[in-house]
């Protein structure tokens, strides 16, 4: 008699985060039997902000949530790059790219994202407090093993437990998380001593500082120090290590940190992985930073997993079998989601120089760079329809 297992259910999602969230919107929206896994006992979006730029409005558009999201976010209408003076160094022409694309930039909390995301999702289709740890494919089906001993059997499974997943690394023992070179503190602070209204970040030698208001008057803020992994000091950093570090960098960059709690402090190495050669496998896919995490440089880690979402809608939508969908998706995120991720590491890399000599070179190219060369990545980012097939 041949083995046989129950199906739970049509689809499974590991992972709670933008991705996973997103995506389960997409299956309940198709009338997809799903369920969801996130090891958190609370989803409450545990981080500070980050962008949506352009792209990841139209990908919430296709999703019908653009205009909701765009009540909790706030609109950046600059985005300029400065040196530690407060000199600016690259201005992006914010108006051009809204009138070219047709669609704003937006700077949002990760909390105020994932609680607008939760509220659309019908509760019986999340399970939270479930880690999963293993998978077993048999024909066709994919079981899912959990840290509580439990399992859950699906024909589909969609990995989205972002860059340290163990899925992927089961599917891909060589897929472990790269260390980028520099570590990063973040907070959301209140905005009423500083009144900060323009998005900025700062480039020097002793590391990158970036600012942006958030609506509710809020600040969200990140630095970024080159450093060796898992350092023991800088783990053990307080604001006034920061204050310190930071005190010759221009205003308000001191002001916020002397605003910023101990408490409210978080820290991480920042962490992508090498560009994938497969996203499908089968009946199982990857998205997100599960399957393409990918440096901050330029503020794409959420937008790509709305791109995801949206175009893996798009594949079932165009009555496909389910792995034919995975199989075409692939095909169609690989090349740009490898794109992001090497370009990303590379910006990264030049913006966290410590080198006067080159920092110098770089910051006089950056300032006699004519604006449409300085704005190039952008444009190859929002001039490429990700919807195309």
């Amino acid at each position: 008699m041949p083995y046989t297992k129950t199906i739970d259910s049509e689809f499974a999602i590991v992972g709670g985060g933008v991705a996973g969230l997103a995506m389960a919107i997409a299956l309940q929206k198709i009338n997809k039997d799903f369920v969801l896994f996130e090891q958190a006992k609370e989803l409450k979006g545990i981080g500070a902000g980050f962008g949506l730029a352009a792209n990841a409005m139209r990908a919430l558009d296709l999703l019908d949530l653009r205009t909701e999201v765009e009540q909790i976010g706030y609109y950046l209408d600059s985005y300029n790059i400065l040196d530690h003076k407060g000199r600016l160094l690259v201005s992006p022409d914010t108006h051009a790219i809204r009138e070219k694309y047709q669609q704003q930039n937006f700077a949002i909390h990760r909390a105020d994202l994932h609680l607008f995301l939760l509220s659309k999702i019908k509760t019986q289709k999340l399970q939270l407090g479930k880690k999963a740890i293993r998978l077993e494919q048999y024909g066709d089906t994919v079981t899912l093993f959990f840290d509580d001993g439990t399992q859950h059997t699906s024909h589909f499974l969609i990995i989205a437990d972002g860059v340290k997943s163990p899925l992927r690394q089961q599917l891909i023992p060589s897929s472990t998380p790269r260390y980028s070179g520099y570590t990063c503190w973040r907070a959301t602070i209140d905005n009423t001593e500083i009144t900060l209204d323009k998005g900025t970040e700062t480039w020097g030698k002793l590391g990158r500082f970036g600012m942006t208001p958030l609506i509710n008057n809020r600040i969200y803020w990140y630095a970024c120090i080159n450093a060796t992994s898992h350092n023991p000091v800088y783990r053990d950093y307080k604001i006034k290590d920061l204050l310190t570090h930071f005190q010759s960098y221009h205003d308000p960059i001191p002001a916020i940190l002397a605003y910023t709690k101990d408490s409210e402090l978080i820290w991480n190495d920042i962490m992508d992985i090498e560009p994938l050669k497969h996203l499908a496998y089968d009946n199982i896919l990857l998205i997100g930073d599960a399957g393409h995490a990918t440096t901050p440089n330029m503020g794409q880690g959420a937008c790509q997993a709305l791109e995801d979402v949206a175009v893996l809608l798009d594949e079932l939508g165009l009555e496909k079998d389910v792995k034919e969908a995975f199989s075409s998706f692939e095909k169609r995120r690989l090349p740009r989601t490898k794109y992001i991720m090497d370009t990303s590491r590379r910006i990264g890399e030049i913006a966290q120089w410590d080198n006067s000599l080159l920092i110098s070179m770089r910051n006089m190219l950056l300032k006699i760079m004519p604006a449409k060369l300085a704005q190039r990545n952008l444009d190859k980012l929002l001039s490429v329809d990700f919807m195309k097939i």
